[in-house]
């Protein structure tokens, strides 16, 4: 006797499993997830967007570093350049095709003379 009722428990246990799956694999049921299923699509695809979008961002950063560094150096190159040319030396050989010369004797100091009436 108990036998068959342990059989029945077992049967009734069993056919709630097929049910329950049966259940979630019948028409309505799955047309009843095709939001979930289109929301975890659209959540996949900003996935992959936001990765494609943190490479391009990464790509595009180090290209400005790269350019940074690359005018860091010109400015560099530059200023020396500017400080070479700028010596008294230097200034005397860019000036000389101008005709003029460096001054030898000290300058005059003028003074202002008031008039008084």
């Amino acid at each position: 006797m108990q036998e068959q009722e342990n059989k029945k428990e077992q049967d009734l246990n069993s056919t709630l499993v097929n049910t329950g799956w049966k259940r979630w694999l019948n028409y309505q049921s799955i047309v009843k997830q095709v939001p979930f299923f289109l929301f975890l699509a659209v959540l996949a695809v900003v996935y992959i967007y936001n990765g494609h979008l943190a490479d391009k961002t990464i790509r595009k950063i180090n290209q400005t570093a790269k350019e940074v560094k690359e005018l860091k150096y010109e400015y560099i190159s530059v200023k020396s350049k500017v400080m070479y040319q700028s010596k008294q030396s230097e200034l005397i050989k860019a000036v000389e095709p101008l005709g003029l010369k460096e001054l030898v004797e000290s300058p005059v100091v003028l003074k202002d003379v008031a008039v008084t009436e």
